[in-house]
């Protein structure tokens, strides 16, 4: 579900060629500061080779410096606590914690930061930047989509955004596996990334 209405009366916009809308979207331009209370950073794996196991992280900080009237120039950054990994399954969460996975008392958070951003459709965006797990680094893509903006009740600006990736979790050293006695092993190498932000404008 969509944080926001994808249209937004604040929004101002003009028809040009081809019934196509080319809509103002300077008035967002700002920082911002991602509320947890109301974003998701999820992700998902392979589960011997039949299922998924969906988790995500509960505890983690951000921003965002936004330019509608260049994309290019915005940015992010995240900071996300490791111990607060979450997969509804305490003894599961436990071993994520330990050496075997994250490593989280030696390596306790994971961070994301942008190195550039660009516009690929409507209200579609890639951002691109490091990527850092386990003091390994990694360059990865996030293909996002605008979901809207609005004010609420509180008076708050706030800026919606959802999408994701897809990466290798051994690219980061996270290698630990077991094999199943019907074939294949465990768990996936691949891992799916979901970002479900709503962010809030700095006065």
């Amino acid at each position: 579900m969509s944080l926001f209405n994808r249209k937004n009366e604040s929004e101002s916009a003009v028809a040009v060629a081809d019934g196509k809308l080319d809509r103002d979207l300077s008035h967002l331009t700002g920082d911002y500061t991602i509320d947890p209370a109301h974003s998701r950073i999820g992700f998902s794996v392979r589960h011997a080779m039949v299922t998924n196991v969906r988790g995500e992280f509960s505890e983690y900080e951000g921003k965002l410096h936004l330019d509608g009237a260049d994309p290019a120039k915005s940015s992010a950054e995240l900071v996300i606590k490791v111990a607060s990994v979450d997969t509804k399954q305490a003894q599961r969460d436990e071993h994520l914690r330990t050496g075997d996975f994250f490593a989280a008392e030696t390596y306790p958070e994971i961070t994301f930061r942008s190195t550039s951003a660009e516009e690929v459709g409507d209200d579609t965006y890639r951002l691109h930047g490091d990527l850092t797990i386990k003091d390994v680094t990694r360059s990865v893509t996030l293909d996002l989509e605008f979901v809207g903006a609005s004010t609420d009740p509180y008076g708050a600006n706030r800026a919606g955004f959802e999408g994701g990736t897809t990466v290798d979790r051994t690219d980061w050293g996270l290698t630990y596996n077991a094999a199943l006695e019907t074939g294949g092993v465990l768990i996936g190498e691949k891992v799916k990334l979901a970002l479900d932000i709503s962010a809030v404008k700095s006065a």
